[in-house]
């Protein structure tokens, strides 16, 4: 396409830097570094029984990811912290046709802190490339609650599953570096192996991860209370499992739509909110 800016072109290399830490009882922002088309605003405090939790909504200027873009995010959140990370709404993928997309997150979960990051889902459109690496670097005694969902596409215009490339990557280290897991999601439509293949979505169009991390209680507590939670959720087919080394617990969700798998993300959030924060998961307020 001529007329698409390149790689490093004005507006093409988001940048969002933060760090938060533990101030009087309170999460704050103590450094905040952004360059269009990324940006937050001030963390806001929505849950009343975790008011030391900052709620920070990332957000990007123009409607999604376009050929080119390259996205970076670096989160610190610091001992003792407490901190949801979330977007402000779905982010689109838009076609590509010379070159691709990428979003790299590297988030650092301090000694005692609590971190969710629960991004709204990702729509593919056709012809769409994406790359998204989620690293992780966790003190032994953090919670975690992490979590992701791709949707098919664009259902409405007919699209489903017509991206050229959806690849996600995902790697949890602990602070001497060494590697706890790491997940990697790679779906490419119309290959041998593609969405529609048996053992990857087959029937399924939506697909979602959800992954606890939290020394205090033992990884079979955490897949059991997480089974529990699934159970009572109808039309979607879920699994859990503990992570290796007892480092917490992994789900993963399938759906025949958005809706019934939002549904069954929220109820594993709500449960495991409920038995390691001692507080259900709050509204966020989105439209």
């Amino acid at each position: 396409m001529k007329d698409a800016l390149g790689v490093g072109a004005a507006g093409k290399l988001g940048v969002l830097d933060l760090a938060l830490a533990s101030r009087a009882g309170s999460t704050r922002v103590v450094r905040q570094y952004q360059r269009s088309p990324l940006y937050v605003y001030r963390p806001i405090y929505l849950d009343p029984l975790r008011p030391d939790m900052a709620f920070v909504f990332l957000q990007q200027q123009g409607d999604g990811f376009v050929q080119g873009d390259r996205y970076r995010i670096d989160v610190d959140c610091g001992p003792g912290s407490a901190v949801h990370l979330t977007t402000q709404a779905a982010t689109k993928v838009f076609r590509a046709h010379d070159s691709f997309s990428t979003q790299l997150v590297n988030l650092r979960v301090g000694a005692g802190a609590v971190l969710e990051y629960l991004p709204d889902p990702v729509i593919p459109f056709r012809g769409s490339r994406l790359y998204q690496r989620t690293c992780l670097t966790v003190a032994e005694d953090a919670t975690v609650i992490l979590g992701e969902t791709l949707l098919p596409g664009r259902v409405a215009h007919d699209e489903a599953h017509v991206y050229d490339l959806f690849w996600a990557d995902t790697e949890v280290r602990g602070v001497d570096g060494s590697l706890w897991f790491a997940d990697t999601l790679r779906l490419r439509p119309g290959e041998f192996d593609g969405p529609d293949s048996p053992g990857v979505l087959g029937d399924y169009d939506v697909l979602a991860s959800f992954y606890v991390l939290c020394s205090r209680t033992p990884p079979s507590e955490l897949v059991a209370f997480l089974r529990d939670a699934l159970a009572g959720v109808p039309e979607v087919l879920a699994g859990a499992t503990e992570l290796p080394a007892g480092r917490g617990a992994a789900v993963r969700i399938l759906g025949y739509s958005s809706k019934a798998v939002q549904a069954a993300m929220h109820a594993a959030w709500d449960r495991a909110r409920l038995d390691l924060l001692g507080a259900p998961a709050p509204d966020l307020r989105k439209a």
